[in-house]
């Protein structure tokens, strides 16, 4: 059986990263995978989707909070062990990103698929990223805020998205050699970023 493509999106907050994936996906025929991970992951795990949407892409709890929210059990297919929900939630999603590596063409947004599909040779990993004011101007729009709260937001979910791919995967997040395609999205669009992946990843070999 030939190796599926997989194409691993990082991205700035704000940037659009998510939407250039799902834009990727349908040039692709395939599907993209961003939240639908903790769903996934909740029932793998039997943690409830609520307490591992909190922990989603935040690096593992310092100490003090474990004890205070409690260590969770997880079962991976390897050995069990008790471990702190954001550990928890790391190990069940890695496993479920392997697994999709193997049966199906996809788009993994976030969660440091890139790290975690190292060994996978028929994949592109890809950075997102945007100016600071497209991307101020995008939070807001999104979210609803003002200009202050959206720079606000931008700063604190960078700097978690940070922490966490620096943590579990030792490397340095948003770092271009990490990555083979760095796009902006104030550059060129959403729709023009998903285009330009696609292509990259046509000239590979890698679509049809």
């Amino acid at each position: 059986m030939s190796e599926k493509l997989v194409i691993t999106i990082g991205r700035q907050y704000g940037s659009g990263g998510r939407e250039v994936g799902h834009k990727l996906a349908e040039l692709l025929g395939c599907k993209c995978y961003d939240q639908d991970l903790i769903v996934m992951a909740a029932k793998r795990s039997g943690i409830s989707e609520e307490a591992l949407a909190l922990a989603d892409e935040q690096a593992s709890s310092s100490l003090l909070y474990t004890l205070a929210m409690g260590a969770s059990m997880i079962y991976t297919s390897t050995t069990p062990m008790a471990v702190p929900i954001n550990d928890a939630l790391f190990i069940a999603q890695s496993e479920i990103i392997r697994e999709l590596s193997e049966t199906e063409t996809c788009v993994i947004v976030g969660r440091c698929a890139d790290y975690i599909l190292n060994e996978h040779k028929k994949k592109v990993n890809v950075f997102v990223q945007g100016d600071k004011p497209d991307r101020i101007k995008r939070i807001m729009e999104r979210a609803g805020v003002s200009e202050s709260e959206a720079k606000e937001r931008m700063t604190k979910k960078d700097k978690k998205r940070s922490s966490y791919y620096n943590y579990y995967t030792g490397g340095k997040w948003g770092k271009p050699g990490n990555y083979n395609l760095v796009v902006s999205t104030s550059q060129i669009g959403i729709e023009g970023a998903a285009k330009i992946i696609y292509e990259y990843a046509k000239t590979l070999g890698y679509v049809d």
